[in-house]
């Protein structure tokens, strides 16, 4: 089965994001390599909000069908888990892109 490459640019800031820029980005490679992009790093955060969606956009699931997306075209957006009213810190809208 084919493994599509994905390719997460950091869409929104909202608050204050002691990691990112908006417009960095970083990539999943062939379903299980973290390449920098961009982003000087990646946040573990980030991460475990793109997890559960990575296989199967990877996998050629369309981001509308999970939920993801209202359109159809190869964007899924998801946000970081920072909850920046309560914290202080600000929480990420990624925009995670199927490289097919």
């Amino acid at each position: 089965m084919k493994n599509f490459d994905l390719k997460i640019t950091i869409l929104e800031i909202k608050g204050s994001c002691p990691v990112y820029m908006i417009g960095e980005n970083f990539f999943l490679r062939k379903g299980y390599k973290l390449q920098a992009g961009n982003a000087s790093s990646v946040c573990m955060h980030a991460l475990g909000s793109i997890l559960p969606f990575h296989a199967a956009l990877s996998h050629g699931v369309s981001p509308k069908e999970l939920g993801l997306n209202k359109s159809d075209n190869n964007f899924a957006y998801v946000q970081c888990p920072d909850a920046c009213e309560r914290t202080g810190g600000g929480t990420v809208i990624f925009e995670i892109e199927v490289l097919k």
